[in-house]
């Protein structure tokens, strides 16, 4: 985008808007919104966050600075953000099951299908030339549009909220009274003056937060990555330290990955909101390659090739063949000891990288402690509470 539309007398702005919505949802969205982009109010928090070092070493956090809360300096022109969201919950989520099989792999359940990026982006655009063909017909040609989705510097998720979509819970997240959070969101930054979904008004700038007095994510999160409301260091966060960091794990956090491979759902599950959550129409978002119920141990015998061959479309694959296989050596070493896992460890040991090596090390010496559940009650509690939480809260998703 170079230029911004102005409000042309010739275009029916509100009824523009119906379309749109119609549009969103025979392309599969479970809801859209409008909003503007003036998320200044979000500058002050960014800065704090930034200067926190809370983003650990995704650079390109920093790198973007401010530009994150304004989209304008992204994309020139953009006066109007179009926010979508696309429930991921697969049909059979087995939370509280994987869970509590130690030596089951816990993947997050957005990664247990195809990656999202595509799908939405592909969706997206296909939005932008719905709207693109409605001012062609109008013989005009005053629109252009670009879509976003999780690839860009910018504030999605209080864009989201500003369109109507829901609140950023105290986990981060943002939540929905209807849908919980299992939900992926996207933009469609535009360059029209659209009619926004919240209209501006001193007792009404947002969709309410209803998080009120609970602070379940912040209690049950197994590294005490939510440092205060709303405010989460990434760098003890699992999602992290599994999927963004290519660095070793941190020592002391190790042992309270338990059996989470790749990413973290923990703040999600305990979550009383994510009882209404609904479940993914989307078959590109049920389990693949039965990642939903897959043991450690076949996982950590598979070849680079057949890591690559085996996740071709998954958002899993972008980790990398050594971080999988980093990640999967600290999930073995926190499973009960097994002498089949000592004996894969070994012989994984004389072939791995020396920063996989290391973690095979630090898995083998777990294994090997007479004492490694007396050493871990304390966060098995915690995992024992949580599964609970799931099977009484959230049965269907057990």
């Amino acid at each position: 985008m170079t230029k911004t539309t102005t409000n042309s007398p010739d275009i029916n702005y509100p009824e523009l808007v119906e379309k749109i919505k119609s549009w969103g949802k025979e392309l599969g969205f479970s809801q859209l919104g409008i909003t503007d982009i003036d998320l200044s109010k979000h500058e002050k928090a960014l800065e704090q966050w930034l200067a926190n070092n809370y983003h650990g070493n995704m650079d390109y956090m920093a790198r973007h600075g401010l530009m994150r809360a304004r989209p304008a300096e992204l994309e020139v022109g953009t006066v109007r953000a179009i926010s979508v969201r696309l429930d991921y919950l697969p049909t059979q989520a087995k939370c509280a099951k994987i869970l509590k099989s130690k030596n089951h792999a816990y993947i997050s359940r957005y990664a247990l299908g195809r990656d999202y990026h595509k799908l939405m982006r592909k969706r997206l655009q296909q939005l932008g030339k719905k709207i693109t063909d409605y001012f062609e017909q109008l013989e005009d040609n005053n629109f252009n549009f670009r879509p976003f989705v999780d690839s860009a510097p910018i504030l999605e998720r209080p864009l989201a909220e500003k369109a109507g979509l829901g609140w950023v819970g105290k986990h981060s997240l943002l939540l929905n009274k209807e849908a919980g959070s299992w939900f992926f969101i996207g933009e469609l930054l535009v360059d029209i003056p659209l009619p926004i979904s919240i209209p501006d008004s001193p007792n009404k700038s947002s969709v309410a937060n209803d998080c009120g007095s609970c602070v379940a994510c912040l209690k049950i999160c197994p590294t005490q990555a939510i440092v205060e409301p709303y405010v989460v260091d990434a760098r003890r966060c699992i999602s992290y330290f599994t999927i963004e960091s290519p660095d070793p794990i941190p020592l002391e956090l190790r042992p309270l990955m338990g059996n989470r491979i790749y990413g973290c759902d923990d703040c999600q599950l305990i979550c009383p909101w994510n009882k209404y959550a609904k479940l993914s129409l989307e078959g590109d978002f049920q389990a693949r390659h039965q990642l939903d119920e897959i043991t450690l141990l076949e996982l950590f015998s598979w070849s680079e090739d057949h890591f690559l061959d085996s996740l071709q479309g998954s958002p899993i694959r972008r980790i990398g063949f050594q971080s999988w296989q980093r990640n999967i050596a600290v999930a073995l070493g926190n499973a009960p000891y097994d002498i089949n896992i000592v004996t894969a460890l070994e012989q994984k040991l004389t072939t791995a990288s020396a920063m996989v090596a290391e973690h095979i090390q630090w898995a083998l010496s777990q294994q090997n402690e007479q004492n490694l559940e007396d050493n871990k009650n304390a966060n098995s509690r915690l995992n024992a509470r949580l599964i609970r939480s799931i099977e009484k809260g959230l049965p269907r998703d057990a």
